[in-house]
């Protein structure tokens, strides 16, 4: 399972106990130097919700009572996505938070899926690190053209990663990002956008890993820009 092999296991983590006090549950937080952590039940099974620093500061400097239970504070409490949930979900339910709780068949609290391992996985989907160029590839709904598209670059290179952007209902254009491998010339390159092209296809921005630079934007689809 993706999800399963992207979480930080609850063994590892920082946690709070629902019956500890604010004053407990800050002291934690700063120790650990988290901004959030979560909050568990007595038997570390059942997932309660998520304490914030920041929740806790504005409460203590509000006047606030530090000796009521970390509960009084507790947020997220229904953002959760299962171990074997739909990849593409996660998407939907972590957005502005730092990490979102991940719960086992059992609805026991599994562990954590954070933002950034979520950008880590997406980095190696990209393949940024071994790649050396990555092609922006515009095509239509039509089918077949992610097929067309591959066996045109396939001639001539590996296909280090590819990425499809833009697929709405309805949407006309879709963005393929395809990452060539490290070793690529760009004389290849230049052969694969021609080609490409010659098909009907709209090589939209061409970026190269290794130097960091754009060799072809978007504002000036069809030529190459001046090195």
């Amino acid at each position: 399972m993706l999800i399963k092999s992207l979480v930080y296991k609850k063994n590892y983590l920082t946690t709070v106990n629902e019956k500890a006090t604010l004053a407990e549950a800050l002291k934690i937080l700063e120790d650990s130097g988290f901004r959030c952590v979560p909050i568990l039940d007595d038997t570390g099974t059942i997932f309660r919700g998520n304490i914030y620093k920041m929740h806790i500061y504005r409460h203590k400097s509000q006047g606030g009572d530090m000796n009521l239970p970390v509960t009084y504070l507790l947020k997220n409490a229904t953002k959760t996505i299962k171990v074997d949930s739909p990849f593409f979900r996660v998407f939907f339910n972590i957005k502005d938070l730092p990490y979102i709780a991940v719960l086992d068949e059992q609805n026991h609290f599994y562990g954590i899926l954070t933002h950034s391992r979520l950008l880590d996985m997406l980095s190696d989907a990209w393949n940024i690190n071994n790649g050396s160029y990555v092609l922006t590839v515009l095509s239509d709904n039509d089918r077949g053209n992610l097929v067309r598209m591959s066996k045109i670059i396939s001639k001539y290179t590996n296909i280090a990663g590819c990425l499809t952007l833009d697929v709405k209902t309805g949407e006309l254009v879709r963005r393929n990002l395809f990452t060539l491998p490290v070793g690529v010339s760009r004389d290849t390159m230049e052969t694969i956008v021609r080609k490409l092209e010659k098909k009907g296809f709209v090589v939209a921005e061409i970026e190269d890993l290794q130097s960091g630079m754009t060799i072809r934007s978007d504002e000036k689809p069809g030529e190459f820009l001046a090195d």
